[in-house]
């Protein structure tokens, strides 16, 4: 079986530990990395301990697999350096494949590549990549969301499998979608425990006792979810009802930060929706509220 050749483009936290899962995999090698700065590429290439720091795109060899680990806005712009170069020749698959790990842009992000007749995909590992080192130990067992054409999938995925993912599929014209539920699941909520904080703080509540209630109630809410559905786990004044105690505190709160007083009312209306009708999706009536 050929050694998958593996070439790096961007060599931030995401690129680093994803060189360092790739340098560990059997039947694939890791060839060369570019960054716009050299000691991003000096730094994944000595945390991976494999590869070789490249001064330019130009200077790259040809790869069987290459790996743009590049900012969002940067994905278009550098699969179009990297077709204006061509490094195609002497790789051992008949056709590279370009993977990218935005979760919003979809594989066709990188079409200049495929007017050359090159594979397409991408794949969105669901992990926080704040600390490499954390990350490469917690990456064994990440979902990670995977879209692009059959030939590049079918490269993509046994390797990504191999280093430890869990793949499961995403409509590429929904990624927009997809991306937008991983932002709410995750960023918001840290958001939304900001406001719970500064709303106990507001109550008097300790700090130490406010960081308490917030793991507490964010366990306990993690293993109802994971136990029923949505509209079966949701409690609260909405959820029974008490539209009367919904208004209040949404008086309340906008008194205080008018922004959080909006996200309360609105995802108080959305709880009503989803305790009545298992649903949260419909028709916006509140649009232009």
């Amino acid at each position: 079986m050929p050694v998958l050749t593996v070439n790096l483009i961007g060599a931030g936290r995401v690129g680093r530990t994803l060189l360092a899962l790739l340098a560990r995999a059997q039947g694939c090698r890791v060839q060369q990395v570019f960054s716009s700065r050299e000691s991003a590429a000096r730094a994944a290439v000595d945390f991976a301990g494999a590869g070789r720091v490249a001064r330019s795109l130009a200077e790259m060899s040809p790869a069987d697999l290459w790996l743009l680990t590049v900012p969002d806005t940067a994905i278009a712009g550098v699969a179009g350096d990297l077709a204006a170069i061509n490094p195609r020749r002497g790789a051992a698959l008949a056709a590279p494949v370009a993977l990218h790990c935005s979760g919003f842009h979809p594989a066709e992000a990188m079409a200049p590549l495929r007017g050359l007749g090159w594979h397409l995909a991408s794949a969105h590992p669901v992990l926080s990549f704040a600390d490499p080192e954390t990350a490469l130990r917690q990456f064994p067992g990440t979902f990670c969301g995977l879209e692009g054409d059959a030939a590049a999938l079918a490269v993509v995925e046994p390797l990504l499998r191999s280093i430890g993912a869990r793949i499961f599929p995403i409509r590429s014209e929904a990624k927009s979608f997809y991306h937008a539920g991983a932002v709410i699941s995750n960023n918001f909520t840290v958001v939304l425990q900001a406001i719970a904080r500064g709303a106990w703080d507001r109550a008097g509540v300790p700090q130490d006792v406010a960081r308490a209630l917030n793991a507490h109630l964010l366990r306990a809410t993690v293993e109802t979810l994971s136990a029923q559905e949505p509209a079966a786990a949701l409690t609260g004044p909405a959820a029974r009802g008490d539209m009367e105690v919904v208004e209040r505190q949404g008086r309340d709160v906008a008194d205080w930060n008018a922004l959080a007083g909006r996200v309360y009312r609105d995802l108080s209306r959305l709880a009503v929706r989803l305790k009545a009708e298992g649903r949260i999706a419909g028709d916006d009536d509140g649009a232009g509220a």
